[in-house]
């Protein structure tokens, strides 16, 4: 029987043939969406590229607009120091008829030059004379000393400045000049300027147009509601600034909702040009120009809907071309595909029949060694097997003969401390009750009985083995009533060193941390820290716990001979020891240390400068909630 190779291929693949059509369906999508995208993204780009060419021009056009209009009145200011008028006020300033003649003379001159005012100050900046002087609110009397336009005209230089009018809150371009001998004027002449007809012809044309000064703030726009408003945020420092110089007439400064949606690269001002959106309308194309002279910034709003419309036209074409391409290339695969398959199975055919026979004896030899194989490799796993088993076992015995070791080594030092105590209390129990003090002797036995009763629970500690926990089982103990259990197990101890105990505990400070376990940590630190202190002429022991960061610290310092270098290398290693033989194991601070560990916390210990050693205990704090279980 000759099979032919499509037949299994057809068996094989059919379940995934469905799908076919639907992948290449999504791939004809995503490349004709690719082609239109790109024909979008590269007409777009175009298109605002010709659009910003266009607006870098039209912005020159206004930036020489603006200059020469504030170089009409350059003039002004300098032309007062050449009328005697004005010289004979500043030698004279008290003179009324002085006063009378340059108000004249300044008003008949504001109004040849268009200006909006002009002014004299004298050195120490205040008005001298004014054009509306006739006004209510004239300028004159008035201290503009505070103004930058005055600093820099005294300091010999020429001023130029715009601001908010601080009497009739008008803006306006200040220019200031120097009268007299430029190192020591004894005079400054100020000319303002309003720059509303140049935002008037702005207001006229299709884009928008706004002048921001070196402080970001609008001061001329083609839109009134954007005038005063920052481009940028301002910091608390600036805003304190600006409100102490009054430039802006203590506006409020409102920040402009222009956000950038992306910059742009290939614009004829790199770095410049940028796509904003004010607000949450259309994309508009941003261009600035730097003017000339000054620190302001001159900026060009024009809207983008043609160049989208024209980027939406370019992607619908790229699209259809895209896919009219790339249905060429599948029909012309599709034949190709073809004529390749008829003539791979003409000669898979005759290939097939020349062959088969000795693929047959090929796959019979094969067979036969392929069953010799498996069988050898079915032996040779049924051994594993068996010696893994065997590892196994002998793994889950080591585990627990070492799970015995440490917890047996736990357990006799835990036993160690309330067998110490039994014995104590038991000696002054009989000795209360020969001296007939039967209460005493009654309180001895209840404590003995608690004892007794926490070696119960240490013992049954051995049931839990090869058990976890319980799960979400918390427990939590006052740290007060810890550091007084320990103490009055150790009393007899203490009773010998006899040291100067400071405590500084809160009584309310509670840990998450078993009482028992707590208990034997503080036992171990204490009685350690009663070790260090035996010979000592003044012992000193010091107790002081703090919480910081969610954390309970608690130090337990001596000033005995503190802690050696080899001490502090083997610290917390099991059976290292610094007693002498038979005075301890050298598991206290091992088997401390994992308690704090398992409770969220850590043991630390340093040698303090002042002497003797100090160990730190660390615990979480205790919630209400955990205050109540423990």
């Amino acid at each position: 029987m000759i099979v032919s190779p499509s037949d299994g291929g057809q068996a094989s693949f059919s379940p995934w043939r469905r799908f076919v059509p639907f992948v290449a369906l999504l791939a004809l999508a995503v490349l004709v969406t690719g082609a239109g995208w790109l024909g979008y993204r590269y007409t777009y780009d175009a298109a605002l590229t010709r659009q910003a060419e266009r607006g870098q021009v039209q912005m020159r056009l206004y930036a020489q607009a603006l200059e020469s209009e504030l170089a009409r009145y350059d003039y002004v200011p300098s032309l007062l120091s050449l009328d005697a008028r004005i010289d004979a006020l500043l030698r004279q300033p008290a003179s009324p008829e002085r006063v009378a003649q340059a108000n004249a003379y300044l008003a008949a001159l504001n109004g040849r030059a268009g200006t909006r005012v002009i002014y004299l100050l004298d050195a120490r900046g205040k008005v001298l004379a004014t054009s509306n002087y006739q006004r209510p609110d004239s300028f004159l009397g008035e201290d503009l000393s505070f103004r930058p336009y005055f600093r820099a005209a005294i300091e010999g230089q020429l001023g130029r400045f715009y601001g908010v009018g601080t009497t009739r809150s008008e803006s306006g371009y200040y220019l200031s000049a120097p009268l007299g001998d430029r190192d020591r004027p004894v005079g400054v002449a100020v000319v303002k300027i309003g720059l509303e007809p140049l935002e008037n012809r702005w207001q006229g044309n299709d884009s928008q147009m706004l002048l921001a000064d070196e402080n970001g703030v609008v001061i001329l726009a083609s839109d009134p509601s954007w005038k005063l408003a920052a481009l940028r945020p301002l910091s608390d420092d600036q805003r304190a600034r600006l409100d102490h110089s009054l430039q802006y007439n203590r506006a409020p400064l409102p920040q402009l909702a222009l956000s950038t949606v992306r910059p742009l690269a290939n614009g004829p001002s790199q770095g410049g040009d940028a796509l904003v959106r004010l607000r949450q309308g259309p994309p508009m194309l941003a261009q600035h120009l730097a003017l000339p002279g000054t620190d302001w910034d001159l900026t060009l709003l024009t809207n983008t809907s043609q160049a989208r419309v024209a980027a939406l036209n370019s992607a619908a074409l790229a699209g259809v071309l895209a896919a009219f391409v790339l249905l060429l290339g599948a029909a012309w695969n599709v034949r190709r595909r073809i004529v390749g398959e008829r003539l791979a199975a003409r000669a898979a055919l005759e290939a097939a029949n020349s062959e088969l026979e000795r693929k047959v004896a090929e796959r019979t030899a094969d067979l036969s060694s392929t069953n010799q194989q498996l069988q050898a490799e079915v032996s040779e796993r049924i051994r594993t097997e068996n010696y893994l088993r065997q590892a196994q076992d002998g793994l889950m015995q080591a585990g627990k003969l070492a799970a015995v070791g440490q917890m047996s080594a736990g357990i006799a030092h835990e036993l160690n401390q309330p067998l110490a105590a039994l014995r104590t209390l038991s000696g002054n129990t009989g000795k209360f009750i020969a001296h007939g003090d039967y209460d005493t002797a009654q309180g001895n036995l209840d404590r003995m009985i608690g004892l007794v009763e926490r070696m119960g629970r240490i013992t049954g500690a051995l049931k839990s083995f090869a058990r976890n926990p319980a799960a979400g089982q918390r427990h939590s103990a006052r740290l007060a009533d810890a550091v007084d259990n320990a103490l009055f197990l150790l009393e007899t101890r203490v009773a010998d060193v006899a040291p100067r105990i400071d405590r500084d505990i809160d009584a309310h400070l509670a840990v998450r941390c078993d009482p028992n376990r707590l208990e034997q940590v503080l036992v171990n630190l204490i009685g350690n820290a009663l070790d260090a202190l035996k010979g000592q002429p003044r012992p000193h022991l010091s107790l002081h716990a703090y919480e910081s960061g969610g954390m309970v610290h608690l130090t337990v310092r001596d000033n005995g001979t503190g802690l050696s270098e080899t001490a502090f290398a083997r610290l917390f290693e099991p059976f290292f020891t610094t007693k002498p033989a038979g005075e301890g194991l050298g598991l206290g601070l091992t088997l401390s240390a994992g308690i704090l560990s398992e409770n969220g916390g850590n043991l630390t210990a340093i040698n303090h400068p002042d002497g003797g050693a100090c160990f730190t205990v660390a615990l979480p704090r205790a919630t209400e909630e955990l205050r109540h279980v423990g």
